[in-house]
């Protein structure tokens, strides 16, 4: 057992000190090069703590760089170059992104879709949308069945521009990739694209990314025992990249299944093949990842990026988090569909914006066109569901230095959400909405 019993955090922070974490961030950066020995990572773990012990005064409380220091050392020492690599390099990547906090770009990013954003604010402004004020004077008109309705169809006419453009590549295309973050309303506008193609004769094969997760016992996990599903490396990227290139080629494959009841992969279990006049079709979180279709020729694939880019100030005139409405829904739809706990949702979360930031949104830039899939009517719909969980949430993690992210984010969608006017009658709301897949009640099949 460790003598430290605590450690400082950056924030200057003292939290209970868990030999597992240390654990946990050598076996996220083994994973990072393909290694999964969860033994080896224990060992040393083991190893580090040994070298603290070592070397700190007995009644010194650690300091989180000095773990961090420690860890570089032991991987280097023990010959484990390439996992080091990918512990500084990651390490490298979150101080940078702690300079950058706070600050606001001075220039054009690439990973931010300028053009798509001013459009969309120039729809709010023009649809009084553009403020929670603004929203509430509609809703306080009874305008909310017009604003559901002017909502859905801007996203309807971003659906169809996608499907012209990729009607325009019919000769060229051999897969689509819908991609964007959690949350974000992939699976129903992939399945509006999908329709749009195929009354313009256009057929599709869709492959299931979620097949090729490597075994849970494999995944990286954290001292709560909350697996991370979020980052690429939980899936086999080689595999599906020949995969990929097989069926493209025109050969068949054999699909593996992945049960989430047990968290196994059993391989070889579906075979698949295109038929000449098919296109496959990835609707995954990663499918714009480079790994995962490195294979395949650039000018065969079309990729389409969706991400709820809701351009709204709140009452203090700060824009939205767009991550935070994809938390509600995530919340919502894991609810809904899977018996998931939103509270666990949100203690999560902290992992999907981790990956988002790092594997990603770096790749928006390279899609095809941008779909926008915020809905300015979700804010009322949502109030009367989550605005009391989330000051009850706010409460909880207040004084609890390890669930600092939570506490943040519950503290700012109840600040947001309480000064939103709820909406009780949701019939004027679309059977297929892109934000059914959330709430439920869907004519769509999933």
């Amino acid at each position: 057992m460790s003598r430290f019993t605590h450690v400082i955090k950056r924030s200057g922070s003292i939290v209970p000190f868990r030999k597992e974490r240390i654990a946990n961030a050598i076996y996220r950066a083994a994973v990072a090069v393909g290694g999964r020995d969860r033994e080896r990572s224990e060992w040393l773990s083991d190893q580090v703590l040994e070298f603290l012990e070592k070397n700190l005064l007995e009644d010194h409380t650690p300091h989180i760089e000095e773990i961090q220091d420690a860890v570089e050392k032991v991987l280097i020492e023990h010959g484990h170059a390439k996992v080091a690599k990918a512990y500084i390099l990651y390490r490298d990547e979150q101080a940078k992104r702690r300079m950058d906090r706070g600050r606001r770009a001075a220039q054009s990013k690439e990973n931010i879709p300028w053009r798509k954003l001013w459009y969309t604010l120039d729809w709010a402004v023009e649809h009084d949308l553009h403020t929670i004020d603004t929203l509430n004077r509609r809703l306080r008109n009874d305008e909310f069945p017009q604003i559901v309705h002017q909502s859905e169809a801007a996203y309807e006419d971003d659906v169809d521009t996608a499907a012209e453009l990729l009607t325009d590549r019919t000769e060229e295309l051999k897969v689509v990739i819908i991609s964007g973050p959690s949350s974000s309303g992939k699976t129903t506008t992939t399945i509006k694209i999908e329709d749009r193609l195929s009354k313009r004769g256009l057929r599709f094969r869709p492959i299931n990314i979620d097949n090729y997760f490597f075994d849970l016992e494999m995944h990286p996990k954290d001292e709560f025992g909350d697996y991370d599903f979020e980052t690429p490396q939980a899936l086999d990227l080689p595999l599906i990249n020949e995969h990929l290139i097989a069926l493209i080629a025109g050969e068949e494959i054999t699909i593996p299944y992945y049960d989430f009841k047990t968290g196994t992969r059993t391989l070889d279990q579906t075979p698949m093949k295109l038929a000449s006049n098919e296109i496959l079709l990835i609707d995954s979180l990663h499918g714009l990842y480079p790994p995962m279709t490195e294979g395949i020729p650039e000018e065969t694939k079309g990729k389409i990026y969706i991400e709820p880019l809701l351009q709204m100030k709140d009452t203090h005139g700060e824009y939205l988090h767009w991550a935070d409405l994809r938390m509600i829904r995530r919340m919502l739809r894991d609810a809904e569909h899977r018996a998931y706990d939103p509270q666990r949702t949100l203690e999560h979360w902290h992992y999907v914006r981790s990956s988002e930031l790092r594997h990603i949104i770096p790749y928006l830039s390279t899609a095809d066109i941008v779909i926008n899939s915020a809905m300015p009517y979700e804010l009322p719909i949502y109030r009367r569901r989550l605005l009391d969980s989330f000051e009850r949430w706010m409460m909880a993690y207040a004084d609890d230095p390890v669930r600092q992210d939570a506490y943040m984010r519950a503290g700012r969608m109840y600040e947001v959400l309480k000064t939103v006017d709820p909406i009780e009658d949701e019939s004027p709301i679309p059977p297929d909405s892109v934000i059914r897949e959330f709430i439920g009640s869907s004519i769509l099949k999933y």
